[in-house]
């Protein structure tokens, strides 16, 4: 089927690509495309945004695009300044002249912080949104990149600081040092001027695990004695969400840390938190908290004591473990409680922090950028589809009196939501199982004939949760519906209903998002015909797979970044690591259920069935989806009669990453289709 579509280099395949990218340009580059382009670039440039800056040393320092800085500017401000959108921040790394200096795109990924110098960094840096990174050591007090200073190759990547002058880096810089997945799988004690692969090894995960990684811990940061030496853990993922961890002697000798596979876990200098993931030692999602002791001959961990057992409806969606503090969310039926457990009194019991009313959805993350320095200051975000996020800060260090969110700053209205709303609503899938999903509503609208967008993802365990945006905004005010779909696969309600749809359990997440569809049609709200699914990535195939099953559903498909085709994906190394999700190609069992849903090989002719237009969107350099599932799905499509609009952008990964018009431009494109079809 096309294979030829697999190999970039294929002259067929740059032929392919500029003919159908020239048909998609045509059919949607449209006046009105145009406008909301330029729209959603001024939304993504605007300046008096909320600003929820991260502390190192005397400095808060924010990244941000703008029209003058399209791919982004570093920016520092005095700590001792309220961090406003007006005040006078001043560059520190500026993005785009760093990228015309050395003649080639980088995109921004962030700053890993030395703890023994927190104005030292790594920029984190993505080869035109890709996932192979390069670590740059800068200095951000005296806004120089560090002469001589660590400069690693653009390569899937990451690191840890060892010390002033030492990191442990992670990076798939040859076969040997990826895994079959083609993660990072070996630890190296790398020191300035060193080339990577000359460094020490410090540490292997095995070439069938996903990935490995490190996390480093220095107790006399915590104000322990000097003498203690690091706290030094590796981790190995064997399969995506299933791990080892490992403490490493100062022999270089490693001790198994006796945790769940399956669980999501946590250090500090001497507690640990998880969360199971099965009911192997307590019941499925529940939080436990154990007392940490590294330097123990026999029991490394101490009792468990569960913080958290959920009931029906209940999830943690975030948790973490400060210096002091013990902290985490519990979704209770889709709606945020925020819990604080003070670690530093054994007999201590967990209270519940006020969150406002019209919180949607609620996450946090501390003021500092490395949880060795400062204090336990936390940040907490809050929005919905409708309201803006609001910062609070939350002083939990502060033991005089009892901690309370404070109202620190909001972002500005990106549209008029007056009249709008949002409803949390049930859907009932095929097996009997109640499906949640957020319904939000334009201002004015006809019965019946509502044009909704309806995203997805299901799988993975990742949780969707309202978030505010302009761009979704942008789509509300011209009249258009948008749902969130919360469908088996996903996070939101705890593992079992992630776990239920992996595997040969594939079909309940597709029946779920096809029951909110018809629910939808049911309410009154619509009809099929004005119904478009969106999705990417794992949500790319939903959405394939909304195509060519339930086609008579719905009006439009966009399909993003797409996984397609069941029966290779696994042939490409970041399609190794799917495979505990998806299942195994090459054993008969797996290969028939998946051949049963994968779009690439249930593609029928058109003489048989009319598929509702489909927009499929991929990227040249996605290192993670290969663009031959959507360039191959597309020919497919073609080959059995039917019309579908493709578009390859030649950049931004699989996030879909670029300057600010590339973003623009991407969304832009998709409501052009949408404006085409379902609101026609």
């Amino acid at each position: 089927m096309n294979l030829h579509l697999e190999t970039d280099e294929d002259p067929r395949t740059r032929q392919f690509i500029d003919e159908h990218n020239g048909l998609s340009d045509a059919a949607l580059r449209t006046p009105e495309f145009a406008r909301d382009r330029d729209a959603i670039k001024a939304l993504i440039e605007r300046q008096d945004r909320l600003i929820v800056p991260m502390r190192r040393g005397a400095w808060l320092f924010d990244f941000r695009q703008s029209k003058d800085n399209p791919l982004g500017v570093w920016l520092r401000l005095p700590a001792d300044q309220a961090p406003l959108p007006d005040a006078a921040w001043e560059p520190v790394f500026d993005l785009d002249a760093f990228c015309v200096s050395e003649g080639k795109r980088w995109n921004w990924r962030g700053a890993v912080t030395c703890p023994w110098e927190p104005t030292r960094v790594l920029l984190t840096l993505s080869d035109g949104g890709s996932d192979l990174l390069r670590l740059l050591e800068f200095d951000a007090e005296s806004k120089q990149i560090v002469e001589g200073g660590f400069d690693t190759p653009a390569a899937r990547s990451h690191a840890n600081w060892l010390s002033r002058d030492e990191i442990c880096y992670f990076g798939s810089i040859d076969r040997f040092s990826a895994t079959r997945s083609g993660w990072p799988r070996v630890g190296r004690r790398l020191k300035r001027g060193q080339r990577p692969e000359e460094a020490a090894i410090m540490f292997e995960a095995a070439d069938e695990d996903v990935y490995g990684f490190n996390l480093v811990i220095d107790p006399a940061l915590w104000g322990a004695s000097a003498d203690a030496g690091l706290i030094d853990i590796f981790v190995a993922a064997h399969e995506i969400g299933v791990s080892s961890a490992f403490l490493i002697g100062k022999d270089g000798a490693r001790r198994r840390i006796d945790l769940p596979e399956q669980a999501d876990f946590q250090f500090n200098h001497d507690h640990c938190l998880w969360r199971a993931k099965t009911d192997e030692r307590v019941a499925t999602g529940s939080l436990v908290l154990q007392r940490f002791d590294p330097s123990s001959e026999t029991t490394v961990l101490g009792p468990e004591r569960i913080l958290f057992q959920p009931s029906e409806g209940q999830a943690i969606s975030q948790m973490m473990l400060m210096r002091e503090w013990c902290v985490f969310i519990i979704s209770d039926r889709l709606r945020p409680r925020l819990m604080v457990l003070d670690l530093t009194r054994p007999d201590a019991e967990q209270r519940e922090i006020g969150l406002p009313a019209d919180m949607q959805t609620a996450h946090f993350r501390p003021l500092h950028a490395d949880l060795h320095l400062g204090d336990d200051t936390l940040c907490i975000i809050g929005q919905g589809f409708l309201q803006p996020p609001a910062c609070y800060r939350l002083e939990l260090s502060d033991r005089s009196r009892e901690a309370e969110p404070i109202f620190v700053a909001a972002a500005p209205r990106y549209f008029d939501a007056t009249d709008m709303s949002s409803e949390l609503l049930e859907a009932v899938s095929e097996d009997g199982t109640r499906v949640a999903y957020r319904l939000v509503l334009p201002k004015q609208w006809i019965k019946g004939a509502l044009p909704v967008l309806l995203y997805g993802y299901g799988g993975f365990d990742v949780s969707l949760s309202p978030n505010y945006s302009g761009v979704t905004g942008r789509w509300l005010e011209q009249g258009g519906a948008y749902v969130q779909a919360y469908i088996r696969g996903g996070g939101e309600f705890g593992p079992d209903w992630y776990s239920s749809a992996k595997r040969h359990g594939r079909d309940r997440a597709f029946a779920d998002f096809v029951a909110i569809a018809r629910d939808l049609v049911a309410r009154g709200y619509t009809v099929p015909s004005r119904i478009a699914c969106q999705g990417g990535s794992n949500g790319g195939l939903l959405t394939g797979v909304m195509l060519t099953r339930y086609p008579q559903d719905f009006g439009a498909v966009w399909c993003q970044v797409p996984v397609l085709d069941m029966i290779r994906f696994h042939l490409f190394s970041a399609g190794q690591a799917w495979m505990d999700e998806y299942g195994d190609p090459e054993m008969p069992e797996d290969r028939d259920f998946m051949l049963g849903y994968s779009p690439l090989h249930n593609v029928r002719p058109a003489t048989e069935v009319a598929y509702p237009p489909i927009y499929i969107e991929s990227s040249a350099n996605d290192d993670r989806v290969h663009p031959s599932h959507a360039r191959r799905f597309a020919a497919r499509l073609e080959e059995a009669g039917h019309r579908p609009l493709f578009h390859e952008f030649g950049s931004g990964g699989h996030g879909g990453d670029g300057n600010s018009e590339e973003r623009a431009a991407r969304a832009a494109m998709g409501y052009s289709f949408l404006r085409q079809t379902i609101m026609r």
